[in-house]
């Protein structure tokens, strides 16, 4: 989810690709069967991965990989956590990037791996402690306003120019002049993890292009010094999502709405715009009627154009994969590095990930295209220098505690100056 988040001679087989991690080939070289799990926590991609695994003991017969699920809602750390506890943890955990330090001290060093070398920049950054690299990252992923082009098209009287949309007021005036079309504006879903997780965190990103600043007002924010009430981008982003308010499909029960009813009413035409990230492909892509035509929209925090975030996507590496050493054997531990590299280089790794996942890859010389319309958006908004860093290190608790003060927000139960007081002491509380 978190998503997250923010990557190609792709499909060239590699021949050292067998030989890479450490002996990577001697799990099947032995003949020895050895059975590997992966604990996925990106619901949408379950049934991709469990073909991948199929592919992957196609390649590698003696390696049998077993895809295992995160309940829906749930977080990959707290699963994790509790498959610790009761001493069977998966051999392969996918874990949202802030969650990977809790773990290091039981999962391997990765940073000898053979891709450490064609990872995209900063990609390990956030999960290297005491210069050793405990993750791959998996996937680039970004957010923002998603839009269906045949309905603001539309709406625009012509073909919609998404540079137009630079401005909370800009915003307010499609989401009129879709209405006038026919169509209702946008939805808002209203799960914790997309607005606790995604939304809010908007307003930390967004108080400047320094990470360094970024991470001053976190520790403001602990400490209990920052003013939320007054903050210039905190209100800039919340007068956007009043906005969103009183444009929402869901106004009447705006707490009703499920996550399977965005891409449907995206899909469909029903709505122009939907708050959401390019993980969402595969449900968009079930209902589409737009040709594929979708895009991302900042989403604006002020009416000057210039001011930062305001024509930027957040984008960043959002979903790590860490191999167990507590309890894997050292034949797993070495066919689980095995798949990791079958993924960056063999073909069918290759093709799970960019065309079937519809991932962007966080490895350089993985050149395949982006396969969906999201995915070609956020690349685009990468070339040009127009992404925002997603906040990837977030506390595990902060979707759920936060999310439930937005949630609050939105069903108008709170008003802004309470959602302010909730957010500071829930980051009071943060140890």
């Amino acid at each position: 989810m978190v998503v997250t988040a923010c990557g190609g001679n792709g499909g060239g087989k590699d021949t050292n690709a067998s030989d890479s991690g450490n002996g990577a080939g001697n799990a099947s070289a032995s003949g020895k069967a050895v059975k590997i799990t992966l604990l996925n926590s990106k619901g949408e991609i379950q049934t991709q991965l469990e073909d991948a695994a199929k592919a992957f003991h196609e390649d590698n017969p003696n390696i049998t990989l077993e895809i295992q699920a995160v309940p829906t809602g749930g977080s990959p750390f707290e699963r994790a956590s509790a498959l610790y506890a009761s001493g069977n943890p998966p051999t392969m955990i996918m874990l949202d990037t802030g969650d990977v330090e809790k773990f290091k001290d039981r999962i391997l060093d990765l940073s000898g791996e053979k891709w450490m070398a064609d990872t995209v920049a900063n990609a390990t950054d956030l999960t290297t402690f005491d210069g050793k690299n405990y993750a791959f990252p998996l996937a680039i992923e970004g957010y923002g306003f998603i839009y269906n082009k045949a309905v603001v098209d539309k709406a625009a009287g012509g073909s919609f120019d998404p540079s137009t949309i630079t401005t909370t007021s800009a915003l307010e005036n499609l989401f009129k002049q879709i209405e006038a079309s026919g169509k209702k504006a946008l939805v808002i879903s209203p799960m914790d993890w997309s607005l606790g997780a995604h939304y809010l965190p908007l307003a930390y990103a967004g108080q400047s292009k320094d990470p360094a600043e970024v991470n001053k007002f976190l520790d403001s924010l602990k400490a209990g010094t920052a003013d939320l009430a007054n903050n210039k981008v905190f209100n800039g982003l919340m007068d956007t999502f009043d906005v969103m308010m009183r444009y929402n499909l869901d106004q009447k029960s705006p707490l009703s709405g499920a996550y399977e009813r965005g891409p449907e009413v995206l899909g469909k035409g029903e709505v122009g715009i939907w708050f959401m990230g390019n993980w969402a492909w595969p449900q968009i892509s079930g209902f589409d009627t737009a040709n594929g035509q979708y895009g991302f929209l900042p989403v604006p925090i002020s009416n000057n154009p210039d001011d930062y975030g305001n024509q930027e996507i957040s984008a960043a590496v959002s979903k790590r994969i860490v191999i167990d050493k507590e309890k894997s054997t050292p034949e797993q531990q070495e066919a689980a590095k095995k798949f990791l590299n079958w993924i960056v280089y063999e073909a069918k790794g290759q093709d799970f990930l960019v065309n079937k996942a519809s991932i962007i890859p966080a490895f350089k010389n993985i050149t395949l295209p982006a396969a969906d319309p999201l995915g070609k958006s956020i690349q685009a908004y990468m070339a040009k220098g127009k992404t925002e860093p997603s906040m990837s290190t977030l506390p595990a608790d902060h979707w759920s505690k936060v999310g439930a003060s937005m949630q609050k927000y939105l069903a108008q139960k709170s008003d802004r100056a309470t959602l302010a007081k909730e957010i500071e002491d829930y980051w009071k509380s943060v140890k």
